[in-house]
């Protein structure tokens, strides 16, 4: 398995996205790639045949990542591993058509977007049926209008992925194969999120968040922008234009999910909470002056069991509860809520103290989650999107059953791949 560190360079993941009827298209933003065996002398039209040996480069603008090790195989590329392919492509979400498969054998594809976003889960195909998916992914800049985001060294090393010139997918699974890729740029809903680690996009094994699942349970026709960050506070996320980044960009008919809190309380200062309450109360009227739909998100539960096997409240210091100040924030200013903090209790309660285990990073882990952690995670925020009745809802991904905390999904049924990149170093935030 490839270890990540700073000295290693770029990784590489992939964005997939869908051509619903709500995403307009916009003109010549487009690619369109075929794959496998060398074409026919004429080959079609505004096609870019992509080589087995093709390396991503920055004056062709499209290629495969390092550690590739590709077969071609009729009109396919194949592989015994997961590979990389990227494409230079500006700011903007993305519709991208991918047809998937493998001539030689049965297949069971899971393709994720720039850092670990899970798309497209286990798409099964044999050699004679290959399977042409579309999903919508954005893609993103720290630059915006007036201004820049300020980046960690973490941002521009291990996850660059996220700030990158280029849409990154990562094709998984077993036997994994594609035949074509077709992107265009489209105007469409975006769902924007801002918080800290236990929501932005991880960028190595065994640490996942419920932000890069959450694109896995949405139809084409709506994007995912999680600028939320490692160790962020409603202020540092503030005093580094994250705010600004996505105000300057939110427009009538988007969402923003706002969940801060697991460091907040850790602020050593006298106004804590208030201070918390003014900058969430702020960030939700910008939104809505842009015309989106602000959503509280409160913070899930540390695994904190009492000797009972009660889930307490680890939220709580001099200054108060800032789990239940959310939900006052939610109700003060009429927006709607996604209590988290209480479907993490049910879930974890269900589990027990003795099985949660799974649910988080590794054994010395009490906050951050493992890719089944997530997952069960960005269920509940699917639930809460029903709950709350958001119109977001009609972008639920087709095969939803529906989500009970009280009775979570089996691990041993989870088989979600994971990514060839894997790294000790702990997501900053606890």
């Amino acid at each position: 398995m490839h270890k990540w560190t700073p000295r290693t360079g770029l990784i590489v993941l992939f964005s997939l996205l869908a051509t619903p009827a709500l995403c307009a298209a916009i003109p010549e933003t487009d690619w369109k790639f075929s794959f496998g065996n060398a074409p026919a002398p004429s080959p079609a039209e505004g096609v870019t045949h992509v080589s087995a040996d093709a390396a991503y480069d920055k004056s062709t603008g499209y290629g495969f990542e390092p550690g590739a090790s590709l077969t071609p195989s009729g009109p396919f590329i194949t592989s015994k591993k997961p590979f990389y392919f990227s494409a230079a492509l500006p700011e903007g979400n993305y519709n991208v058509t991918l047809t998937l498969g493998n001539p030689d054998a049965p297949a069971a594809i899971t393709v994720k977007a720039e850092l670990r976003r899970l798309m497209l889960e286990s798409i099964r195909t044999t050699p004679d049926k290959p399977v042409t998916r579309t999903i919508t992914v954005n893609i993103r800049t720290p630059e915006y209008e007036g201004g820049k985001v300020h980046l960690k060294p973490r941002e521009v090393s291990t996850e660059i992925l996220d700030w990158d010139e280029k849409l990154t997918l990562e094709i998984n699974g077993t036997n994994p194969g594609v035949s074509s890729i077709e992107i265009t740029k489209v105007d469409c809903p975006t769902v924007y999120i801002l918080g800290d680690s236990t929501v932005c996009d991880q960028p190595a094994e065994p640490y996942n968040s419920w932000g890069q699942m959450l694109t896995r349970f949405l139809k084409p026709g709506v994007a995912v922008s999680n600028q939320a960050e490692s160790g962020e506070s409603l202020k540092s996320s503030k005093g580094a234009h994250r705010f600004d980044k996505v105000l300057s960009e939110i427009k009538a008919g988007d969402y923003l999910f706002i969940q801060y809190g697991h460091n907040d309380m850790k602020e050593k200062n006298d106004t804590g909470l208030a201070s918390y309450t003014s900058i969430y109360k702020k960030l939700i009227e910008g939104a809505k002056a842009k015309g989106a739909t602000p959503v509280v998100v409160t913070s899930m539960n540390r695994k904190s069991f009492d000797k009972d096997g009660h889930i307490t409240n680890s939220f709580i210091n001099a200054n108060g509860d800032y789990i239940d100040g959310a939900r006052r924030i939610a109700r003060e200013e009429d927006v709607p809520l996604i209590d988290l903090n209480e479907m993490s209790r049910t879930l974890y309660e269900a589990i027990g103290p003795e099985h949660i285990q799974p649910l988080f990073a590794n054994s010395h882990e009490g906050t951050h989650h493992s890719n089944y952690g997530s997952y069960e995670m960005a269920k509940c925020i699917v639930l809460g999107i029903q709950r709350d009745k958001l119109d977001l809802a009609r972008f639920i991904a087709d095969d939803w059953t529906g989500f009970d905390p009280a009775k979570p999904d089996p691990i041993d049924g989870f088989d979600v791949p994971v990514s060839p990149v894997s790294s000790t170093t702990k997501p900053l935030g606890n």
